[in-house]
């Protein structure tokens, strides 16, 4: 066996020259680098102070600090160590150690001279320590630079100000920025990118603004790294504690400098906190997002009189606004939304004429708010402003019960910006007069109303706007012409406003300038490709649910929104397949409810970035073409409800992002293939109802734990269910999603829907979408068990099972499944009782097991007698709902085909002699008409006599 000796690290010698050269320029009293002698030792990984890399032999540390004294040893050793410091100058050769990473000259005496700027270049430094080394002047802005530093300590370093560029050494885990107080921090804003930091020290320094958002501190104590006494900025907004209290730190009310506070998005609960009012010269205070409650306290508005910006939203604030609001003369901004303030709004408000913004929403506030009812139930006509709020440049009235006309009132706000009044009761006609004074209006969001625009055809308002949303307007019949003057228009929308026009070309080329489109819920007809000389270049478009046919139009490549379903176009081959283009940026398309028929388009690698199609309700028959595979971004599939033909689509194998797939009421027909679990892994939503596929289902569809909406409905499945079921892990309750759309991570929220059949009823699913789980695998020809695993899914609301050939018993553990709503396992072969756990599950509100092999008394319980008997009706079931008493001195009018007395072979004597007696009858009136003409002839004599005297009473 070969044994291997330790390998001595021998220095490269280019690094030894430049040691060398270091210490010719080192004033070294002490001759503490009497080894760096090439002569003695000419290994210079053997030298005082250096440190060698053992494997590359590069020099990777140097240690040249003078250790500094004990505490109680300063007095008598301060000479002697100033005797030992290195002094001098720091060469620049010292650049050349490429793979230093460690460079520590603190504690020495280099007389006032700058930090070398050439230090910054040094990449490669992961600890960096200057301290105390006599340096003195700026920290040079270059330091940003070493962004491998893990370690940096530049105490009594430097004076000036602090660069902002140490924001950029975000692999930081220790910091010391110790100085002297003519070390001056103007901000630490910095602060917030050293999000790995684990100590910090800045103490005695004159520091006027600290930002420490985001901040993890370990205590509610003030913190020791810096001197706050001339603070004027704090932020502790989004501040953790590694320990739970809830309060507003208590030493935040001895700065009493503060001109701005920011303590928002914290747990601070409790009342204001007196103390805030100790600092009397704030102008910024945001306390939103927190949990504080109780009333707001009269001296908030009083003895803070030089507010400009107050937040208190997003609290649970109680009680009236004081009246002392109306000492906040230089308020500028106030919100108070969110919370759960009652009462008027104060009159004192009218004396706040600097006031620009004011937010009150979403509380329980009454009254006459003249300024923003945003959110509140406040009902009535919109009181008059007058001049004195004539300032004003944000009004939001928007999600209240409004009445009346407010443009009667409001177009005396010449300087206004910003209107919404969206979601009102607001009635009646809005003219020219009423808009003229809005000269300054940019933003015009006044939708869910009940108001009607009557202009002049030639109308050219007087204001230009970039966001403009008139949508359940009366703007109609006509096209409102008046837009062609809105040419630095970026967001429009005009949706259910009566418009039964078609769109003039004009408009296409007078907003150019347009990102968003929609005229949806109209009466607009025509074919649009007649009214355009160019493609659209908007990037949303929504022309859906209007009376739109012919061609679909042509658009630009760089469309991503596109929806013109519910219309009547008839053609989408020139729209997919242009051969100009090679690549489109669509991410959004929906062309569902339409006519367009033929075979889908076989050229999807055009549009390689399409996150959502939506084909459904079309009249589309073939194979789903190849070509969608190219689709690797896919998230949401529906083609259902066409005419398609073939077996499951094989180009769906390379679509592995896909989240919803609905190819439900086809012809498909063939199995479902074994690898749908695998290929599809994050599916969420799965549909091939009323198809014609056949076979087993595959236990690869186990693979995909993420359905919440499985449905195999009306197809011809064979075989057992497979009792991997409990896979679905997205159908456990623990791991249900808490929010209410798909989670499709680009695919906009609530552009997927999803039908669910319950007691003969499709239910329309959309906006509460992640909400909703269900399994559907009836109407096949699935047998064996109910497997017991099912039961597992304790987060499932809909399970359908019936219409199959299930036996066995229905699972005693069906408990389980507390979430349930809906349960339909009838037209089975089930047997046995019905489980007494059945009457645990209180959400249930339909449930079917009709017409299968049940027996004995239904269980007791709240929700199961309230079911109908229809519920229980073709099984051998007696108790409430029914009408069939379980006493035992009472027959049950059923019969156990799988049960007798007699041996077990079932013989119902009953049907028997009913039979046999039939036959005899029936024999008795017959032969005798067989065997005697005579008899023939007078009972056929006889019957034609009957059948013309009854027809003479008609």
């Amino acid at each position: 066996m070969l044994l291997l000796s330790a390998v001595e690290t021998v220095c490269i010698g280019s690094e030894r020259e430049t040691l060398l050269k270091l210490k010719h320029h080192l004033i070294d009293p002490s001759n503490r680098l009497s080894s760096w002698n090439a002569s003695l030792n000419p290994n210079c990984c053997h030298w005082y102070g250096v440190v060698c890399n053992n494997i590359t032999s590069h020099v990777a540390e140097l240690h040249l600090n003078t250790p500094p004294p004990l505490y109680d040893e300063i007095i008598e050793a301060y000479e002697e160590d100033n005797r030992r410091a290195f002094s001098g100058e720091i060469n620049p050769c010292l650049v050349n150690l490429k793979h230093l990473n460690y460079l520590d000259f603190s504690c020495n005496n280099f007389k006032g001279i700058p930090i070398p700027s050439f230090i910054t270049t040094m990449t490669s430094l992961t600890h960096l320590n200057l301290s105390h080394a006599g340096f003195m002047g700026n920290i040079p802005p270059q330091i940003g630079n070493l962004s491998n530093l893990l370690y940096l300590d530049l105490s009594y370093a430097a004076n000036g100000t602090i660069p902002s560029q140490i924001g950029n050494l975000t692999n930081l885990l220790h910091l010391q920025l110790t100085g002297y107080y003519y070390l001056f921090y103007e901000n630490v804003d910095w602060l917030s990118s050293l999000s790995k930091l684990s100590y910090l020290h800045l103490s005695h320094t004159r520091l006027l603004h600290l930002h420490l958002s985001g901040c993890t501190l370990s205590s509610y104590n003030q913190p020791s790294f810096v001197n706050f006494s001339s603070l004027i900025t704090l932020d502790l907004s989004y501040i953790s504690y590694h320990s739970t209290i809830s309060f507003i730190p208590k030493w935040v009310f001895g700065l009493k400098k503060l001109v701005s506070l920011f303590l928002d998005n914290n747990y601070f609960e409790g009342p204001i906190p007196d103390g805030i009012r100790n600092l009397t010269l704030l102008e910024n205070l945001d306390l939103r997002g927190n949990s504080l409650s109780s009333s707001i306290p009269h001296w908030l508005f009083g003895v803070l009189s030089h507010l400009k910006f107050l937040d208190l939203s997003s609290n649970n604030l109680q009680g009236v606004i004081p009246d002392a609001l109306g000492s906040l003369t230089s308020l500028i901004a106030l919100y108070m939304e969110e919370n759960q303030l009652k009462g008027p709004i104060p009159t004192s408000l009218g004396k706040v004429t600097s006031l620009v913004t004011l937010d009150l929403s979403y509380n329980q506030l009454s009254g006459n708010l003249t300024l923003d009812y945003y959110g509140n139930n406040v009902g009535g006509e919109h009181p008059k402003l007058h001049g004195k709020i004539s300032s004003l440049r944000v009004l939001r009235l928007s999600s209240n019960q409004l009445g009346g006309n407010p443009f009667k009132s409001l177009g005396s706000l010449s300087k206004l910006l910003y209107l919404d009044i969206d979601d009102n009761n607001f009635q009646g006609v809005v003219n020219e007069s009423h808009l003229e004074n809005l000269i300054c209006l940019r933003s015009f969001h006044a939708s869910g109303n009940k108001l009607t625009l009557k202009v002049d055809r030639n109308w050219h308002p007087t204001f230009q706007l970039t966001n403009l949303d008139m949508s359940s307007w009366q703007l109609g019949p006509n096209f409102p012409s008046w837009t062609h003057s809105q040419n630095e228009l970026l967001y429009l929308k005009m949706s259910n406003t009566g418009i039964l026009d078609y769109i003039p070309p004009y408009f296409w080329e007078a907003c150019y300038s347009l990102e968003y489109l929609n005229f949806s819920n109209n009466y607009i007809h025509g074919k649009i490709e007649n009214s355009l000389s160019n493609p659209i270049l908007f990037e949303i478009v929504d022309l859906s649910s209007n009376h739109l046919h012919g061609k679909l139009p042509i658009f630009s490549s760089q469309v991503g929104w596109l929806d013109l379903s519910d219309n009547s176009f008839s053609s989408m081959n020139d729209f997919l397949c242009r051969k100009k283009i090679k690549k489109f940026n669509l991410y959004y398309l929906n062309l569902a409810l339409n006519n367009l028929s033929g075979k889908i388009p076989d050229c999807w690698i055009k549009w390689p970035y399409l996150l959502n199609v939506n084909l459904q309700s079309n009249l589309f028959v073939g194979n789903m073409p190849l070509s969608m595979g190219s689709l690797v971004w896919l998230q949401s599939l529906n083609i259902r409800n066409n005419s398609l033909s073939g077996i499951f689509p094989i180009a769906l194998k390379k679509n592995n992002k896909l989240i919803s797939l609905d190819i439900g009421e086809n012809n498909l027909s063939g199995t479902i293939p074994t690898w749908i679990g695998e290929k599809l892994p994050e599916i969420k939503i799965l549909r091939l109802r009323s198809n014609n596929f056949s076979g087993h289902i595959p236990n690869g569809i186990c693979d995909m734990i993420f359905l919440q909406d499985f449905d195999l409905a009306q197809n011809s499945l064979s075989g057992n269910i497979p009792n991997c079921l409990n896979n679905f892990s997205a159908m456990f309750k623990k791991n249900k999603s808490t929010y209410s759309t798909i989670d499709t991570n680009e695919v906009i929220p609530d552009v997927i829907s999803i039908i669910i059949w319950t007691k003969g009823r499709a239910l329309l699913y959309k906006s509460i979408l992640g909400l909703v789980t269900n399994v559907d695998l009836s109407n096949n020809k699935l047998s064996g068990e109910i497997p017991r695993e099912i039961t597992y899914l304790d987060g499932l609301i809909y399970l359908n099972l019936s219409r199959n050939q299930l036996s066995g018993q229905i699972p005693p553990s069906i408990d389980n499944m507390r979430s349930l709503e809906s349960i339909d396992l009838s037209r089975n072969q089930l047997s046995g009782k019905i489980p007494p756990t059945i009457s645990n599950l209180s959400f249930l509100n339909n449930l079917d097991l009709s017409h299968n092999h049940l027996e004995g008394e239904i269980p007791t319980g709240t929700q199961i007698q309230s079911f109908e008997t229809s519920d229980f009706v073709g099984n051998n079931l007696c108790g409430p709902p029914l009408p069939i008493n379980c006493s035992s001195n009472q027959e049950i009018p059923y019969v156990d085909r799988s049960k007798t007395e007699n041996g077990g072979h079932g013989v119902n004597w009953f049907l028997v002699s009913f039979t046999i007696g039939f036959i005899v009858g029936f024999w008795i009136v017959i032969a005798p008409l067989l065997i005697y003409r005579s008899w023939r002839y007078a009972y056929f004599s006889f019957l034609d006599n009957m059948f013309y005297k009854v027809r003479s009473y008609w």
